[in-house]
């Protein structure tokens, strides 16, 4: 299979290798075109999202306004804070150039003059990194004024790193164009929507590091050959970034629609001491887990993993194998939603700390079946209560874990505790009631 966002080339960090293996053509091939060919290209191909929504690219960049009088932004999103995922610090690494010819490429197709490549704070030597390439594509006159004399065209655009400051919210697409305009990383009430209302209030298209470094194959190769790769309604490859319980574990690239199980044992080599498997997250530690019995025919796409009730969303897939104490996982998730909630939405912020504290309950040996039950309930009175998705990325795994393992959850919480009931009459006040008969 050939590789698309990380082709076998040694050395394609290198913008001379680059240059040899066909670099910055695919710009030449697209400026023969007109803006709205490219987009129609693109979603023909199928492209979806590569950052968690999967929502298609070519459909996210029609939704830019024709005619407007105020500048248009790209923001490509670099912001990878999703425990679990670690794919497009590959593409900073090794594949720099193909990265910024299809933020080229995107500025051209949705009318911006400026890009901004938002990366994550915690990133510094990828950082580095990119800023030498973005360098070095000036200094070839790929990128501003100059780009306009070497490709004979009357349209130019500049790209511009931002460096993020650690904050997991701004990977949320509003809360990253706030941190850019230099406020707090709160995330916007949509309507109205980035492509009305953007950066600086002006239209804007946000897309993942991943997703924009599929655009120059798609130009180059035509939206036919992208669209037969992989699954039908999710085409292209993916970068699943495989951890956890595995021999092999790092970034592979595959077709999408690959079969979970394969990419565990075939790819991934397997678990060690051949141990069962447990549990599986199949798209950063956010998606809905998987029971380890239940593997068996789950295909890595977005519709696929729809229906057995769970999600793509990073490809960040996480083994456990059948010694891990799921309680001891979920604590430490939990933990992260909660340092990392911003705090704008009531549920979100106070949710997150409850979920936390009745986990570490149970830890303690103190938790009983009913917090179990209030879990459940705390979780599911975040999801769809809150401005953007952080409330589902943290009410997820507790909800589902819990339901999908229950009769694992069951053995960590104390059957005969007794729980002070300290209001049923003031002469019964700190009273100790056992469990079960506050049950009846």
């Amino acid at each position: 299979m050939e590789r698309i966002v990380l082709p076998q080339i040694e050395n394609l960090n290198q913008i001379e290798v680059y240059l040899a293996n066909g670099g910055f053509e695919s710009a030449k091939k697209a400026f023969a075109k007109t803006p709205d060919e490219i987009i129609d290209e693109v979603k023909k191909s199928g492209l979806r999202g590569r950052g968690g929504a999967a929502f298609s690219a070519g459909l996210k960049w029609s939704f830019m306004p024709k005619t407007t009088d105020k500048p248009k932004y790209l923001c490509v999103n670099g912001d990878e804070s999703e425990p679990g995922s670690f794919k497009d610090r590959q593409i900073f690494e090794d594949n720099p150039f193909q990265l910024i010819e299809g933020a080229i490429i995107t500025c051209y197709a949705i009318g911006a003059k400026v890009a901004y490549l938002y990366i994550r704070g915690e990133y510094h030597k990828w950082i580095k990194l990119m800023q030498k390439a973005v360098d070095e594509t000036y200094s070839r006159r790929f990128l501003g004024d100059k780009m306009k004399e070497t490709f004979g065209i009357d349209f130019s655009c500049d790209l511009f790193i931002h460096k993020g400051a650690g904050a997991y919210i701004c990977g949320e697409e509003s809360s990253l164009m706030n941190s850019i305009e230099g406020l707090r990383g709160y995330p916007r009430v949509k309507p109205p929507f980035p492509a009305q209302r953007g950066l600086w209030n002006c239209p804007t298209t946000i897309n993942n590091v991943e997703t924009i470094t599929n655009v120059p194959a798609i130009i180059k190769n035509g939206w036919e050959c992208f669209s037969k790769i992989g699954a039908p309604k999710h085409p292209g490859t993916i970068l699943f970034g495989i951890s956890g319980h595995v021999n092999k574990p790092g970034v592979y690239e595959l077709p999408s629609g690959v079969l979970l199980t394969d990419l565990i044992y075939n790819v991934a080599g397997g678990v060690p001491g051949n141990k069962k498997i447990k549990c599986v997250i199949p798209g950063g530690s956010s998606m809905p887990p998987l029971r380890g019995d239940q593997l068996e025919g789950v295909r890595m796409d977005a519709e696929s993993l729809k229906e057995v009730g769970s999600a793509i969303g990073t490809g960040g897939v996480m083994v456990m194998d059948e010694d891990t104490n799921l309680l001891k996982v979920l604590i430490r998730i939990a933990h992260f939603y909660h340092h990392e909630s911003c705090g704008q939405c009531t549920p979100c912020r106070e949710g997150t700390g409850w979920m936390e504290k009745i986990l570490h309950r149970i830890d303690e040996g103190h938790g009983t079946s009913a917090d179990l039950d209030l879990l459940i309930s705390v979780a599911n009175n975040i999801e769809g209560n809150t401005i953007c998705a952080l409330g589902e990325a943290a009410a997820w795994p507790v909800k589902f874990m819990i339901t999908r393992f229950r009769d694992e959850f069951e053995k960590y919480v104390n059957k005969n505790i007794s729980i002070p009931v300290p209001n049923k009459v003031h002469s019964m006040r700190g009273t100790a009631v056992p469990l079960a008969e506050i049950q009846k």
